[in-house]
């Protein structure tokens, strides 16, 4: 339908689906080392762009957020699941905080899978691995999620790796008149 380059770590797009229509953005943070301000300009811009999307949509929210969020989800079960991996650092406790303003579920930490396919990054010397690519949605749609994972397989020449998430969207109910929805039966004996 539309797209939007917002800036040089951040561009949204909005598209037409069978059942209801979805905004994606796809978002660049700062690494856990920026300035604090980096940080804050850039959680600012996605808030505008995630408060100026239509609320009837799927939203989706991904990217490489340079964020750990790490297995403890005992202070945000709201925004985490039980399987992440590592950690939380400062990046990830930022990320964390603004999923919980906006209602939003990081779909990475909410399926159970091998380490292998939750790790999203490995550092160079090969010894390091973290989670800090995430697709995150609006809670009232984690239903729709049938699974977010790491695919290895996907060789395109980068330190990350491809994170897939499989999503079923379904008719919503009609919350209208029910009489209307009825099918009008004829007297065939008049006939």
């Amino acid at each position: 339908m539309e797209w939007t380059p917002i800036n040089k770590r951040m561009i949204k797009a909005r598209f037409y689906s069978k059942y209801k229509k979805l905004t994606v953005i796809q978002a660049y943070a700062p690494t856990n080392d920026a300035k604090e301000e980096e940080k804050e300009e850039f959680y600012q811009q996605l808030q505008d762009n995630v408060s100026s999307c239509n609320k009837n949509d799927m939203l989706i929210v991904m990217g490489d957020l340079n964020a750990k969020v790490g297995k403890d989800d005992s202070h945000m079960q709201e925004v985490l699941g039980k399987h992440g991996c590592g950690t939380i650092n400062e990046n990830g406790e930022l990320l964390c905080n603004f999923c919980q303003i906006n209602g939003l579920i990081i779909t990475g930490s909410i399926f159970p899978h091998e380490e292998i396919h939750k790790v999203t990054w490995k550092s160079p010397d090969g010894k390091t691995t973290n989670q800090i690519d995430h697709i995150m949605v609006r809670g009232d749609m984690r239903t729709s999620i049938l699974d977010t994972r790491v695919m290895r397989g996907a060789d395109v020449y980068t330190d990350h790796y491809l994170v897939r998430s499989k999503i079923r969207l379904k008719l919503a109910r009609n919350k209208g008149d029910t009489n209307k929805c009825k099918r009008e039966r004829y007297d065939l004996n008049k006939l």
